[in-house]
C-alpha cells in the first residue's frame, strides 16, 4: 500500500457549506498547499445525548447525499483517493467517547441493541455512496471508546459493511487506545487519533509500535494536528484551550518533530492530517487563526516539504 500523505475535508460537514465555489476553492487551495494523495471527507450525524438510540443523519443541517457525493467527485477530480468518514456527535456537546449504556439490558433503560440498530443504518448507508463513488477507503467509527468493548456488535457491523462496500475499511481508535481494540483483525488498516503531546511522542510511538507488530496490520493516524497556540503541543487533542496566545511557530514546530519522529518507520503507513474546513479563512488573516488547519500558515510548508520526500 502507497504512503498515504492526506489531510481531513469538510468537518462538520453543514448543509449549505459543501457544493459551492467556496467549497471548490477550498479543496483546491488543500490539494495545491499540501502535495497530498488522499483526504478524508469527514461529516457527522447526531444524536440527543450520550444515552440516545437514535442517530439522526437526515436533519436540516445534515449533508445532502448529493452534497457527499459532490465532494467525493471533486477530490477524484484532483486524483485525490477518498476515505469517506461519517462520524457521530452528540448534540448536547458531549464528546462521542462517552456514548455508553448497560452491559446488561434493564427494562426502561436504553440498549446497547438498539442504539447499535440506529448506527449500522447511519454507516451503511455511507457505505453504499462509498461504493457507488468508488472511495477508497471507508471509516466505520472514530473514537468510539466506551462502544469498543461491545466486540459482537462491531464485528457484526463489519460484515455487514463488508456486504455493500468493496474498499478498504478502517477504524479510527483514539488516542492511547490502539491495544485496547479487540477486533483489529476484521479491518484492513488499523489507524487512530495521534494527539500525542510532542513530549511523550517517542514513548507512544514505541506503545503503537508493539501492537501493530502483534496485530499484523497496515497502521496509519487517521487523525493528527495541532492547533496555533502557545501550549498546545503538549495537549494537541485540546481544540478548547483557551489560554494560550496565537502561535503559528509552535504549531510548525509540532509538525517537524512528529514528521522527523515517523518518516523513517518501515511499519508506518501515513498520515490523515487534521484538519481543513470547506470554508477558508482569508489567507491574510491566517495568523488571526488559532486553530487546526494549516492554511496560509508555516506549517503547511512543512508538511508540504515531508509529504514531497515520502515515497
Amino acid at each position: 500500500m502507497e504512503y498515504i500523505k492526506g489531510m481531513t475535508w469538510g468537518w462538520v460537514g453543514t448543509r449549505g457549506t459543501w457544493k459551492n465555489e467556496e467549497a471548490e476553492y477550498s479543496m483546491d487551495e488543500m490539494k495545491k498547499a499540501l502535495s497530498i494523495n488522499w483526504t478524508a471527507i469527514a461529516f457527522q450525524g447526531l444524536q440527543k445525548t450520550a444515552f440516545s438510540t437514535f442517530i439522526n443523519f437526515q436533519t436540516e443541517t445534515s449533508l445532502r447525499d448529493d452534497e457527499v457525493k459532490w465532494a467525493i467527485k471533486k477530490a477524484k477530480s484532483l486524483n485525490l483517493k477518498v476515505c469517506l468518514k461519517p462520524v457521530v456527535n452528540v448534540e448536547d456537546g458531549t464528546w462521542r467517547a462517552h456514548i455508553n449504556f448497560f452491559d446488561l439490558d434493564v427494562p426502561c433503560e436504553p440498549k446497547w441493541s438498539q442504539w447499535f440498530e440506529s448506527y449500522q443504518k447511519f454507516i451503511i448507508h455511507y457505505a453504499k455512496i462509498a461504493e457507488e463513488m468508488e472511495c477508497e477507503m471507508f471509516c466505520i467509527g472514530c473514537e468510539m471508546v466506551q462502544t469498543e468493548r461491545r466486540e459482537h456488535e462491531w464485528r457484526s457491523l463489519i460484515k455487514a459493511v463488508r456486504n455493500v462496500y468493496s474498499g478498504l475499511i478502517t477504524y479510527n481508535c483514539d488516542k492511547y487506545q490502539e491495544g485496547q481494540v479487540t477486533w483489529w483483525n476484521e479491518v484492513d488498516l488499523i489507524s487512530s487519533s495521534g494527539y500525542y503531546p510532542i513530549s511523550d511522542w517517542e514513548r507512544q510511538k514505541s506503545r503503537i509500535k508493539s501492537v501493530v507488530a502483534k496485530e499484523k496490520k497496515p497502521f496509519f493516524f487517521m487523525e493528527a494536528g495541532c492547533p496555533s497556540r502557545d501550549g498546545s503541543s503538549l495537549v494537541p487533542n485540546d481544540w478548547n484551550l483557551n489560554k494560550g496566545k496565537i502561535n503559528l511557530t509552535e504549531q510548525d514546530e509540532y509538525y517537524r518533530m512528529m514528521f522527523k519522529s515517523m518518516e523513517t518507520e518501515d511499519w508506518f503507513y501515513g498520515f490523515m492530517l487534521w484538519d481543513w474546513p470547506a470554508q477558508l479563512y482569508s489567507e491574510k488573516e491566517a495568523y488571526l487563526n488559532d486553530d487546526y488547519c494549516v492554511y496560509g500558515k508555516p506549517a503547511s510548508k512543512t508538511i508540504k516539504s515531508f509529504f514531497n520526500k515520502m515515497p
